[in-house]
């Protein structure tokens, strides 16, 4: 009888920790190509609250209330409280509900105990896993935007389970076209408190033609209803919900967003994400972006987004020295005077390229 090795040799420390960085990497990244809503911790242990207390207060505050009590419970094992499905008599088994961040350790000691192959077996036999494989015929509409402000979204990301002080959701604001984001902190959910700050938005930018949210057409309505009377010349359409695909897109770019943001409280040694927002924002407009094959802040304003004179090509050694304008303009003279001097000590009779060239900044010229 033919054996089946089921305990493959192990990897080291370090492969594994390389393996765990690319597997998160993929996993929270905003252009990942895998078509699923993940469960971040913070929003497992969120759900996890929200059920105990609808269960201790036996009483449904709203319609989100409804469908967690429909999906969830809370089993405590070992002192630990995890999340699973409703029990009832006609279940057989236990369905559990686990977080991304724990997702690669389950996945990798299931992979040790049953091998590469059998699983790379499975999954070819699996029907579920073929069915959801893209198909050649079947093509996403995509949605059609050919200039900035021609469609936009809001969303909320729920931060109940991580107040900042009064501070408990946070708006999330994108243009299809350029990507470009705007980040807003709320006390609330109400639609009045999402349009007054999306007002300050749209003021600075503009109201786009097309609005749509994936908290729900019924969300967006609200809001449209709650900005119309601040502000009576506006006009915009309740845009129509997105395929899956779509969906799933969103959630990785809000997914990305509340990564960035447990960085810069991990980076700052503090808990107010709501002062982070604003940095955020600025990073995340700042970087490439695949889709576009540019940055956000570029795509809006035609230029790279800059930090100032940390962004010119003076030394970093030098720009501590640098307060006021005449400082600038000094640095600027003393630059322009070494550089025509080692011109003028180049040897007659070669060909040479030019060593300096000049960059403005504003009506001051930096030379180098």
């Amino acid at each position: 009888m033919c054996g089946i090795e089921t305990v493959p040799m192990e990897a080291s420390t370090e492969l594994v920790t390389k393996m765990k960085k690319r597997f998160f990497a993929n996993l929270f990244s905003e252009d990942s190509k895998y078509n699923s809503v993940l469960m971040t911790k913070r929003k497992y242990d969120s759900i996890i609250e929200d059920v105990k207390r609808i269960k201790v207060s036996k009483k449904k505050e709203s319609s989100r209330d409804y469908r967690i009590i429909q999906r969830y419970d809370v089993l405590t094992v070992q002192g630990g409280e995890k999340l699973i499905g409703p029990l009832s008599d006609a279940r057989e088994s236990v369905k559990k509900f686990v977080h991304a961040e724990e997702l690669f350790d389950i996945l990798y000691s299931t992979h040790l105990s049953i091998g590469h192959g059998q699983i790379k077996m499975f999954l070819e036999l699996c029907e579920t896993c073929q069915q959801k494989s893209p198909k050649k015929d079947i093509v996403v509409k995509p949605i059609i935007s050919s200039h900035f402000n021609s469609r936009c979204r809001v969303d909320l990301i729920d931060y109940q389970s991580q107040p900042d002080g009064k501070f408990k959701f946070l708006l999330v604001y994108q243009d299809h076209v350029t990507k470009f984001v705007v980040l807003k902190p709320l006390t609330s959910e109400w639609a009045d408190e999402v349009a007054y700050n999306l007002l300050d938005i749209l003021l600075l930018f503009g109201a786009p033609s097309i609005l749509h949210s994936d908290n729900g057409r019924e969300f967006c309505n609200k809001i449209l209803e709650s900005v119309t009377p601040l502000w009576a010349e506006i006009k915009m359409v309740n845009g129509k919900p997105r395929h899956c695909q779509r969906q799933g897109s969103v959630e990785r770019a809000n997914q990305d967003v509340e990564n960035m943001l447990t960085t810069w409280m991990a980076d700052n040694q503090t808990n107010k994400w709501s002062e982070g927002v604003r940095f955020v924002q600025f990073m995340k407009n700042r970087a490439y972006h695949s889709a576009i094959k540019r940055s956000p802040y570029e795509a809006l304003f035609g230029c790279p987004a800059k930090v100032g004179l940390s962004s010119s090509i003076i030394p970093q050694s030098l720009l501590h020295s640098i307060n006021t304008e005449e400082d600038l303009e000094n640095l600027e003279d003393s630059q322009e005077t070494v550089i025509m001097g080692s011109q003028s000590n180049v040897t007659r009779g070669h060909s040479v390229i030019p060593c300096f060239y000049r960059i403005t900044y504003g009506n001051t010229r930096i030379y180098r």
